[in-house]
């Protein structure tokens, strides 16, 4: 079963989603795509005020709550708390390098660069700060061509966007994380809520489908 996994890295929701994203990916009979959308990327992208960083804060209880997943006083202090962009472009880039040198490695360096935001109160919103996060990891190709603008990694990163917006167009997703199960015209959209509840049932359908 293919499972094609549409998100944001600056989105809270799938930062909370993520455990069930790699329980999915470990999964033998599951391949699955990441595809970021760019939902807060270019237009999608803003300002952080200290109404927007109330109003995250407040959401990101709701989500460590719902999932357990960690937003720390650093995260708040550092990132919340000290204004600045919101624009998940460079997250996207490097992700895309990533996509491009070691695939394989794509979703280690998403929970990465996650922990790095919500835990470690690290930029990730920055070229220079997702460079960071990829040498750390041993990924210094990826964060070279990153920040080289490399012409492979610009253009897949437009083509993956791309994809990514038609298929939330054809299938009238309006948010993230979303998931959609099969391939081509087999596709088919997931129940929303699937990632925070137990897998149980979502991979009994998986297997049913």
């Amino acid at each position: 079963m293919r499972l094609t996994y549409l998100f944001d890295p600056l989105c809270g929701w799938c930062y909370g989603a993520g455990p069930a994203v790699e329980t999915l990916a470990a999964h033998d009979a599951i391949t699955l795509e990441l595809l970021p959308t760019g939902l807060f990327a270019g237009r999608g992208a803003g300002r952080m005020d200290a109404q927007f960083s109330e109003y995250a804060w407040s959401n990101d209880q709701r989500i460590a709550k719902q999932t357990g997943q960690r937003f720390t006083d650093a995260y708040r202090t550092r990132i919340l708390g000290a204004g600045g962009a919101f624009d998940s472009t460079a997250a996207s880039l490097g992700l895309t390098a990533v996509h491009v040198t070691d695939p394989g490695r794509e979703l280690t360096v998403l929970k990465e660069l996650q922990l790095a935001r919500y835990v470690h109160g690290q930029d990730i919103v920055s070229v220079a700060g997702v460079g960071e996060v990829l040498r750390a990891l041993g990924l210094a190709s990826a964060a070279e061509r990153m920040l080289a603008r490399d012409h492979a990694v610009v253009e897949a990163y437009g083509r993956r966007l791309q994809t990514a917006h038609s298929l939330m167009r054809r299938y009238g997703l309006s948010g993230v994380p979303a998931l959609l199960a099969g391939d081509g015209e087999r596709q088919r959209p997931l129940p929303g809520n699937a990632l925070y509840e137990p897998l149980d049932g979502l991979l009994a359908q998986l297997g049913a489908a």
